[in-house]
């Protein structure tokens, strides 16, 4: 491989070399100037002296480029101005509409599940609302709020960007509490200006290693709070002229809108089941075709997800592709002249990425297909390295901030892994058979010595290839008619063709085996024959369904042959998916790759880009390392953990509990997972964001945890349990530790969960006493004789002690003063090393009598940042504080580990940071504030 025959993949690595050096190193403008206009002479002296070298300063001036375009291009800023009024004030706010989405219902089992606290007075109307499941969620451009004072209120000017739910208006009166049982979605369109009460929240921001950040997405997207609202709170104040935007997501939700109607047609309706779309059939296709992923539960998502197929049911550069090609093809079946061909193609492509969002993946295959067109047009050699280098370095001159995200990086790995190393690999073995004069043989006169020359020129290998299928051909022939003569040519063909796309996604699904342990920690073992068996019924489906939905804008009745043809292919294709992914073995989670594994992988695959070129011996070489690397990168290493101390770990997961316990002996245990607290906040977690996927899972996983020994539940409130369901599918527990079973359709989810995945559940009550490695288990509540048959509640929670040697730890989870008194009347509090705070530090718990008999050294309370429950309350920090107990809260420091040594001792730890005894921040952790 040259450089030289494909200089733009050269331009765009150092490209890339220059931004990610931007990262680390700061330069003023005048530097880099200075450097641009140095390297400019030094290339105009090695043209003139020495050609030979001219590269090395062309590359420092791609490198200083790069340089410049992150140090220049501006980072998404924090509307600081507008987060000032996020203070738990409801306040009048006047915006434009800028987008409205339609958000995906709960699980049943979610909207029932909230949490027993009640309901703070200062809470609005418009956050208490009885449904959990949004009507709307619509985002905002903010031109004023509300400023507030003790004496007045006036309306300031005022920007950013706010994502609001609105959701069903509570009862006219609580002695009828009915609400309709469709409430009708308000009548608000794109560029509405609006006045709605608002209580603004900034997203919530996890301080944990690996935690995914939903508010730099938000952030990405122009918005900075969020909100909700009831619908009768909303006052239209007038309409604004419709902007680009606004047309075009107006344009993706009536073509979503079209085949929705198309699904809930009768004339869809007569068809037969398996050749009807149905309403989730329709929301598959609308993510596919529009990229309108707004109704794509988790239960569409889940199977695709585990068999690494889901980029097939997102507009992503394949449906480009398929696009793209389609037209083309018609265009010149229909005599369009070659020129008029590509440019009308090109347009065509460039709407229907515009339609779609014009996404990261959408703008690298629109990229991608002009670039081949136009090199088609100008009859030039179409080098797949120099095309993909040309569009990333169009990417990356627009935005410089893409080489960071994943789906940038995975598009260029597997095109790099297609064009560098999947394609000579095959040419260098079976694929110089494809291009054989395969009908060269003839069976009259003197065609066959003609043939004879043409095959002359061949190597003995492939002439006597040829002749043994030509002696073939005209044996079955001879059988069976002169038609036959052609089937061996035929089988060969086809065979080489499978043989291609089987290459191509082996040497594919290797190369990803990085990026989907970094981003997604996912090893996908059966992504290749999942991919293998459903992207050539894609490359149906795909036409299928534009003709359905084109057909459905004229008549359904018309829409009905292609509708049933996209139905069945549908089905076979969910079908397919959702047996693979029920396979045990579809869905391996791994911990990423440490950085120089990462950085060995990266080079030995440029390596193989070389290698594969240099004949067959290179060729056997690049197949032997490529299995090898991918090996490496999911080598299983030694966890992270600390020998001879008892490890506790309060993870943040905002207004949850999640706790981290691992032995001496390195058995892990888990107490709780997080998770949303009741109410609305169920509803927008179950849609968005997960917190035992994003955020407990991956802090095992940067402690490079593959197995969660004991999983603990303390009770079945979803800001304990809501996690849950992601760590039994993650981590396959040996075994779940419960107190009591409630009145839950979640919890009992959750046991149905374990059952699945082989986790023995345990009931565990007062005075019962388990050995874990060195440590002592024991159960102080609830008592054998507690029990509960209505819906959870604080006081059923598990309370457990974790002893090792002098040391001890005090696990209260949400019990209230019930279960505090039960326990100290039992004689079950004793003074402890490391109290985890009950109820977030409510004033329902931490009784004065509960602290001083538990007498902690360190407390740790797990509460999140802008609760409206005010939690933790000043008297709780008062109390621990008179006790000389040193208070940590995950709200202020994040993630915080205790270790715990046999002789007493116990050392903190805030994030990276040991805390020592008289630091200036162990001091600020006593304040009772």
């Amino acid at each position: 491989m040259s450089f030289r025959r494909a200089p733009l993949a050269a331009a765009a690595l150092w490209l890339a070399l220059g931004i990610s050096l931007a990262r680390f190193v700061f330069q003023p403008t005048v530097v880099l100037l200075a450097a641009l206009l140095l390297l400019l002479l030094l290339t105009l002296a090695a043209l003139r002296y020495s050609t030979r070298i001219a590269w090395l300063p062309v590359a420092g001036i791609w490198i200083i480029l790069g340089f410049a375009c992150a140090s220049w291009q501006p980072e998404p800023s924090t509307p600081v101005a507008l987060l000032t009024y996020a203070d738990n004030l409801s306040r009048t706010v006047r915006a434009h509409v800028t987008r409205i989405r339609i958000p995906p219902p709960a699980p049943e089992h979610y909207a029932q599940a909230a949490d027993a606290d009640p309901v703070p007075p200062w809470e609005s109307v418009e956050e208490t609302s009885p449904s959990s499941v949004p009507l709307l969620s619509i985002d905002l451009a903010v031109d004023a709020a509300e400023a507030l004072t003790p004496d007045t209120s006036t309306m300031t000017p005022v920007t950013g960007g706010v994502r609001v739910s609105i959701f069903p208006p509570k009862p006219a009166s609580p002695a009828d509490p009915a609400l309709p049982t469709l409430p009708t979605p308000p009548d608000l369109h794109c560029g509405d200006f609006i006045e709605l009460p608002l209580r603004l929240k900034p997203p919530e921001r996890f301080r944990d290693p690996g935690a995914f950040q939903y508010a730099d997405l938000l952030l990405i997207q122009g918005i900075a709070a969020r909100a909700s609202v009831a619908a009768d709170r909303i006052t239209l104040l007038g309409a604004s002229p419709s902007t680009l935007s606004c047309r075009l997501f107006a344009a993706q939700s009536w073509a979503s809108g079209r085949l929705l109607h198309f699904a809930q047609s009768p004339e869809n309706r007569r068809l037969p089941v398996v050749l009807q779309l149905a309403q989730p059939d329709a929301l598959m296709l609308n993510a596919m075709l529009f990229g309108d992923r707004s109704g794509l539960t988790h239960t569409l998502r889940v199977g695709f997800e585990r068999t690494g197929s889901f980029h097939l049911f997102v507009v992503s550069g394949l449906h480009i592709a398929l696009l793209a090609g389609l037209v083309f093809w018609l265009l010149r079946r229909l005599r369009m002249p070659l020129v008029l061909a590509t440019f009308a193609t090109i347009a065509a492509t460039a709407a229907y990425a515009a339609l779609t969002g014009f996404g990261q993946p959408a703008q690298r295959s629109l990229a991608m297909t002009c670039i081949f067109l136009l090199a088609r047009l100008l009859s030039r050699d179409r080098d797949s390295l120099n095309a993909v280098g040309a569009a990333v370095l169009a990417m990356l001159l627009w935005s410089p901030p893409s080489l960071f995200e994943a789906s940038f990086q995975m598009t260029v790995l597997v095109v790099l892994a297609i064009g560098g190393i999947a394609i000579p690999l095959a040419h260098s073995t079976f694929l110089r058979y494809a291009a054989l004069p395969f009908n060269a043989h003839r069976t009259h006169g003197n065609d066959f010595e003609d043939a004879e020359d043409s095959k002359s020129s061949l190597e003995p290998r492939e002439a006597h290839f040829l002749l043994m299928l030509d002696l073939w051909g005209e044996a079955l022939a001879a059988l069976l008619g002169s038609w036959a003569g052609k089937l061996p040519s035929l089988l060969l063909r086809t065979l080489l063709w499978i043989l291609e796309l089987a290459l191509i996604g082996i040497v594919a699904e290797l190369v990803m085996v990085l990026p989907m342990a970094m981003y997604f920690h996912r090893a996908a073992l059966f992504a290749l024959p999942a991919n293998m068996l459903v992207i050539p019924l894609i490359g149906i489906l795909a036409p299928a369904a534009v003709a359905t939905f084109v057909c459905s804008l004229a008549s359904p009745w018309l829409a009905l042959l292609p509708g049933a043809l996209t139905a069945a292919l549908l089905h076979l294709i969910t079908l397919t998916i959702q047996y693979v992914s029920h396979l045990r073995a579809a869905d391996v989670r791994v911990p990423g790759p440490v950085w120089w594994i990462a950085l060995v992988a990266l080079l030995a695959w440029g390596a193989c880009c070389w290698l594969v070129r240099r004949g067959r011996g290179g060729a056997l070489a690049t197949a032997f390392a490529l299995p090898l690397i991918a090996a490496l990168i999911l080598w299983p290493e030694p966890a992270v953990t600390t020998p001879g101390a008892l490890e506790v770990t309060a993870i943040d997961v905002g207004q949850g509990d999640s706790l981290l316990a691992i032995n001496p002996e390195r058995s892990v245990m888990l107490i709780d997972a997080g998770g949303p607290v009741g109410g609305h906040g169920v509803s927008e977690v179950v849609a968005n964001f997960n917190v035992g996927e994003e955020v407990v899972s991956p802090y095992l996983w940067s402690r490079r945890l593959r197995r969660v020994d004991i999983l603990v539940l303390s009770h079945a409130h979803t800001d304990h349990m809501g996690g849950m369901p992601a760590i039994l599918q993650n981590f396959h527990p040996r075994e779940l530790w419960v107190g009591i079973d409630p009145r839950s359709p979640l919890y009992a989810a959750l046991l149905q969960d374990a059952a699945r995945v082989g986790t023995r559940v345990r009931h565990l009550h007062a005075g019962e006493h388990l050995p874990w490695g060195s440590v002592d288990v024991s159960i102080l509540s609830p008592a054998l004789a507690y029990t509960n048959t209505s819906s959870p509640r604080n006081d059923d929670s598990l309370v457990l002690t974790l002893q090792y040697g002098k040391a001890s730890v005090l696990l209260e989870g949400d019990a209230e003063k019930t279960s505090e008194s039960t326990m100290i009347a039992a004689g079950f509090i004793h003074p402890v090393t490391l109290l985890k705070v009950g109820h977030h530090g409510s004033r329902t718990s931490s009784t004065p009598e509960f602290i001083a008999a538990a007498a902690p050294e360190d407390a740790v309370i797990s509460v999140g940042r802008h609760n409206t429950f005010g939690h933790p309350r000043p008297e709780v920090l008062q109390r621990l504080a008179d006790a000389g107990t040193h208070v940590f809260r995950t709200d202020m420091f994040g993630v915080t580990t205790f270790l715990l040594r046999p002789d007493g001792s116990i050392r903190e730890t805030v994030g990276d940071i040991p805390l020592a005894p008289g630091s200036p921040h162990h001091k600020a952790l006593e304040s009772p504030r």
